[in-house]
Order: C-alpha cells, then sequence, then structure tokens
C-alpha cells in the first residue's frame, strides 16, 4: 500500500479545499485533461444521441399525425355532376363537343361559385405559364391550363439531370398541385387550332386506346404560351441528334450516354469503335451546349474515372461546334473568354467559326472557312450529337399567325408593349414567352402618331409636335425609349433644310432607322417568367377592378390600359454552368469563378424552383452526389 505513494508530492493544504483534494501526483495530474475530454465527449455524445431520438420522435409524431388525416375515410359518395360535363354538346366550324362544363365544376361550394366567373384558358406549361399562375388570385376566373405533359420542368437544370447531378423527379412539379391553388381545371392535349370569332380553343386530347379525338375548350381570355422548336437552319440528318428541351429528351441522352461507356468497356470493342462511342459532340456554343458539355466533362473526372476502366476516360472527347466565334456569345467579351480558357483547359475541343452541314448516325460534318477564304470540309466520328442552335416557331404559334391579321413575324406571334396578340379582338388573347415577340416598328403606328400630333394638317411636323410623338413612341413601344432619349438631336437630325420642321417623308425616315436599332428580346426563361407574371398580375387587376373601370365608361378591350402599363423587361442577368465553375452576367457586371460562384449558380437555380418540395428534393441530391457520386444505373 505504501510502496504506491512512494515518491508522491504533497500539495499545501489550502483553505476551504478538502484534503483528498489536495493530495495530488504527477499521474493524476498527467490524465487529468484525459479525463476531462472523455467527460467532455461522453456528454456531448449524451446531448446529440438524446437530440437525435428527440427529432427522430418528433419527425414520426409529425408522420402519425399526417397519416392519421391522410388515411382516415373520405367519402365522395353522391358527388353531384353535370349533365354537360358528362356528355358536352357539340358546336363549333368542326362540330366538335364543346367543353363548357368541367367534372370538377360542382365538386364543392367554391368550385361552383367559380364555374360563373369569366373562363381563363393557358396553353402550356412552362415558364410563361407558371408565371401566370403564380399571380392569380382563388375566385379571378375560371382557370383551365392546357398541355402535353402533365407537370411543369424546370429546364435550366436538364443537362445536370442528364448525366445524374440531380434527379429528373426533382425537377418537375404536377400541374394539378399548381392549379389546385387557384381550383383550376386541366387538360392533357395539344392545342392545334382556333376559333377567333367563336372563342373556342380546339385542343387534340389521346384516350386510352391512343384514339386521338379533338375537343374545344371556350375562353374568355386565351394565354399562348407554348414555347419552341428547334430551329433546323435546313440541316439534314437531325433526326439523328438529341434535343434538350423536355424530360424525355434529358431521359433519352441519359441512356445513349450510358449505353455508350458500357458498350466502350467491352473487351470485344475495337480502339475505332471505342473512340466513336466516346465521342461527344454539342452544335451549338450557347448556354444549354455548353451546360451539357460541362456536365458531360464532370461525369467523366468524377464517376467514370472510378467505376470504368481508365481507358474509357482516356478516349473521351467533347467537342462543341459554335457558328459564332466565341461560345455564350450573347454574353460579355470576358464570360466567354474565361469560359473558353476553361474549356481548354479542361480539354474539350472548341470549334469555331463553323457550320454543320448534315449529320449521320455516326458522323457529324461540319465546314470551316480558312484563312485565306476556303471552305474546308470536317468530319466528326460520334454516336452522340446534342443540337441546340436556335429555335423555330411552334406548330400552334404558326397557326394564330396564320389565322390573325397583321402577322407579319416569321419566327414568332407579334404583340404589342401590353402583350395583346395583334389583330385579334383586344384583351382576348396574349402571348408570352419565346412563342412570342414584342413589336418593334414604329412605322406601322406613322399615321396614327402623325394623326394626333399635326394638328394643322401642314403635312410638317415641328419641334413641339415631335416631343409629343416622342411620348407617344415610348407609351406605345417602351423598348424605344433609349433610342429616343435625344429628343432634340434626332431632330435636327432628320431636319436636312433647317425650317425647324420635319416632312412627313423625313419622320417615316427617322422612325425606320429607330426601328432597326430596337432588338427583341431574347427567348429566355427570365423574359417568359416575367412576361406571365405580368400577365398574371394584370389579368387578376382585371378581374378585380374591372366591373368599376366599365362603370366609369372605360370599354372591356381598353381594360389593359386602365389597370397597367406596357409590359418592361428587367434584365437579372445571365449565369451558366462551365464544370465546377459558373459566370454571371449581370448587365455590365461580369463575375466569373470556381467553387464559390458554383454554389452562387446553385443558389439561385434553388431559389427558383416552383414548389418547396422540388427545393428539397434538389438539396438532396446535390448532397446525395456530393458523398456519394452519381447515380451510373440505367433505366
Amino acid at each position: 500500500m505504501l510502496s504506491a505513494f512512494r515518491g508522491c508530492r504533497v500539495a499545501p493544504i489550502r483553505k476551504g479545499r478538502s484534503s483528498l483534494n489536495t493530495l495530488q501526483t504527477r499521474h493524476f495530474s498527467a490524465g487529468r485533461p484525459v479525463l476531462q475530454s472523455l467527460r467532455t465527449f461522453a456528454r456531448y455524445t449524451t446531448y446529440a444521441g438524446l437530440s437525435t431520438v428527440g427529432g427522430v420522435l418528433v419527425f414520426g409524431g409529425l408522420l402519425f399525425i399526417h397519416d392519421i388525416f391522410t388515411y382516415a375515410d373520405q367519402h365522395v359518395a353522391r358527388v353531384p355532376r353535370s349533365p354537360l360535363a358528362l356528355h358536352p354538346q357539340t358546336g363549333g366550324p368542326k362540330n366538335l363537343p364543346v367543353v363548357k362544363t368541367d367534372l370538377g365544376d360542382e365538386d364543392d361550394d367554391t368550385r361552383r361559385a367559380i364555374s360563373e366567373r369569366p373562363r381563363l384558358v393557358i396553353v402550356g406549361g412552362g415558364w410563361g405559364a407558371m408565371g401566370v399562375l403564380e399571380k392569380l388570385a382563388i375566385g379571378d376566373y375560371h382557370v383551365t391550363l392546357v398541355s402535353a405533359e402533365t407537370f411543369t420542368t424546370f429546364t435550366p437544370l436538364l443537362p445536370s439531370a442528364v448525366v445524374g447531378t440531380v434527379s429528373f423527379r426533382s425537377l418537375i412539379e404536377p400541374m394539378r398541385k399548381l392549379l389546385a391553388r387557384v381550383h383550376g381545371q386541366f387538360v392533357q392535349g395539344k392545342a392545334v387550332d382556333i376559333d377567333i370569332r367563336g372563342r373556342l380553343l380546339e385542343v387534340e386530347t389521346i384516350s386510352s386506346d391512343g384514339t386521338k379525338r379533338n375537343i374545344y375548350v371556350p375562353y374568355d381570355k386565351l394565354v399562348i404560351a407554348v414555347g419552341s422548336v428547334s430551329a433546323t437552319h435546313g440541316v439534314p440528318g437531325l433526326d439523328n441528334c438529341f434535343q434538350l428541351k423536355t424530360i424525355a429528351d434529358a431521359q433519352g441522352m441519359r441512356r445513349r450516354i450510358l449505353d455508350n461507356f458500357e458498350a466502350a468497356s467491352l473487351p470485344t470493342t475495337s480502339p475505332e469503335e471505342r473512340k466513336r462511342l466516346l465521342s461527344f459532340v454539342i452544335c451549338g456554343g450557347g448556354p444549354t451546349g455548353v451546360e451539357t458539355a460541362a456536365e458531360i466533362y464532370d461525369l467523366c473526372q468524377e464517376d467514370i474515372m472510378k467505376f470504368y476502366p481508365k481507358i474509357c476516360r482516356e478516349e473521351v472527347s467533347i467537342s462543341v461546334i459554335q457558328s459564332r466565334e466565341h461560345i455564350l456569345n450573347t454574353y460579355s467579351e470576358a464570360i466567354s473568354t474565361y469560359a473558353e480558357q476553361k474549356f481548354a483547359r479542361d480539354g474539350v475541343d472548341l470549334v469555331t467559326s463553323a457550320r454543320v452541314s448534315a449529320v449521320t448516325p455516326d458522323h457529324v460534318v461540319y465546314t470551316k472557312r480558312t484563312a485565306d477564304g476556303k471552305i474546308e470540309e470536317h468530319t466528326i466520328r460520334s454516336n452522340f450529337v446534342l443540337w441546340s442552335t436556335g429555335i423555330a416557331m411552334n406548330p400552334f404559334a404558326k397557326r394564330v399567325t396564320d389565322l390573325v391579321p397583321n402577322q407579319v413575324h416569321k419566327r414568332a406571334i407579334e404583340t404589342d408593349a401590353h402583350l395583346r396578340v395583334k389583330g385579334a379582338p383586344l384583351g382576348t388573347i396574349y402571348a408570352v414567352g419565346d412563342c412570342a415577340t414584342i413589336e418593334t416598328s414604329l412605322v406601322s403606328h406613322f399615321m396614327e402618331f402623325v394623326e394626333d400630333t399635326d394638328q394643322d394638317r401642314d403635312g410638317k411636323i415641328n419641334f413641339k409636335e415631335w416631343e409629343q410623338i416622342v411620348k407617344r413612341i415610348k407609351a406605345k413601344i417602351p423598348m424605344a425609349e433609349d433610342h429616343v432619349i435625344l429628343v432634340r438631336e434626332l431632330f435636327d437630325l432628320y431636319d436636312t433644310d433647317g425650317d425647324n420642321a420635319l416632312r412627313l417623308n423625313e419622320v417615316v425616315k427617322l422612325m425606320e432607322n429607330i426601328s432597326k436599332k430596337i432588338t427583341s428580346l431574347p427567348a429566355t426563361a427570365q423574359v417568359a417568367a416575367q412576361q406571365g407574371k405580368y400577365i398574371g398580375r394584370k389579368l387578376h387587376r382585371i378581374a378585380r377592378k374591372g366591373a368599376d373601370h366599365q362603370a366609369q365608361g372605360i370599354i372591356e378591350a381598353r381594360l389593359d390600359e386602365a389597370v397597367a402599363n406596357p409590359f418592361r423587361y428587367l434584365h437579372l442577368g445571365s449565369l451558366a454552368y462551365i464544370g465546377n465553375a459558373a459566370v454571371f452576367d449581370l448587365g455590365g457586371i461580369s463575375f466569373m469563378g470556381g467553387l464559390a460562384a458554383m454554389y452562387v449558380w446553385r443558389s439561385v437555380y434553388w431559389n427558383e424552383q416552383v414548389s418547396s418540395r422540388t427545393r428539397a428534393l434538389l438539396m438532396i441530391d446535390w448532397i446525395v452526389r456530393g458523398i456519394w457520386g452519381r447515380d451510373l444505373s440505367r433505366l
């Protein structure tokens, strides 16, 4: 017993302390930090365990409460149904069933009241349509949405879904869930024709046995938001290409990519065939093409290297063919340069100032002009080609332009500044997004401007009258504002004889030159979303204040001007992902960077999701990808 204390040092006894605490040895002193650490670890482990258990119990309790109400008996017997909903009457120019009453119009008192409201029909399920729905309130209209898909898609992240960075389910939200907020109806079908006089939209539906049947959906107000299709530019063989506009497109691309890697991994595959299988060609150097190339590069670097033979990664080639001199040519020059340098370091082959002339099942043919002006033809062997080189008019939009007068634009439905379709009865048909373009011609309003300002009818416009015309131009076509700021300078420039007056032919020439300088809005999701929200807000005001304005003598056709100013686009910036890096063009300010910029890019897209459900799923996808990598299954 005494030997255990041999060599001990007795510490001085301090007042108020127990003698047992004052007896310390070097052995005990050396062990104290360890013991303290163990106690701290045990304490925090206990707290963490209790917190985890508590969180599980709370979450489980919430699920239990949810299930109590979810699985409770909900009787739907004896729900009234209108005979017109079950057996629509036929009518219209083609004597088709006219769906004046929907199956859900008598489900409850709220729907019965809404069924008496004016009918608002929205065609399409993209950014423009979702913007309209977002700004409507319950009871504004009897809303019907017509779309070939039962869901809306967050298209900017389709390139990420192609390679498995995010799942497809994280990018879609069911239409019916979004319509439920305004008690709207959904019709799965494709708009094919329109009877403007009778205000009937013809919709092609498909029955369970695959039989196509057309019906009429009546409307009081119609919003066309059908988007666009890819432009072919007359290039043969585009049926051998992928396009990236829908979930189905992304799924097809994903299957092809994984099939190519699996086939390339077989020992029986020849070296030449392996190179063809692992050659990825993207036609188009815009945001979609660039982001797809970046995502495929990330897939190869982060997942193919780990789980496939390394020869597969070594043989991969990614080529981007761009008709302009630079990729991302709609962004600032600094961003284009940064992206090109990033791709050069990553080994992505950029072929600029080149045009694709043909696409076959096993190669892409493109032409490029040499320094001496000669045109050379080149070939890239590939089993994967993405076509992303511009947009063309949707077939339904083309049908509308054929039926409506004063439609002179060849690529989109032309609207006025209130987004009303030109040539259609005012206040009945609107068009937003890629399928539409706002008029930029001042000359078409020349007589209107002159008749309102040239009071003396002398065939000349003096400076005061010109100032009035400028105000009318700004109100009629807001996109011309930046080009008529220098009011006096413009007047003096075209007043060639210096008599302080413009002849009518000089005014026409001035307006022609201004019109040429006005650029149409880009066909982007940002434009479509802003236009949709603008229409939604305006229709909401018309629904709530329209009766008061009509009581004041304002006719229904002019309610748009009474409740809202013309549409004005606010550019919030452009962004693109370029492979563990991102670029931002904020209108005069360019921001480029690596991981930090990538997380900013993710934050922006996360915030733009249409529901909290897709935000949660998207966050989970990014976490799963970071910990366990991408899903390499072929489904």
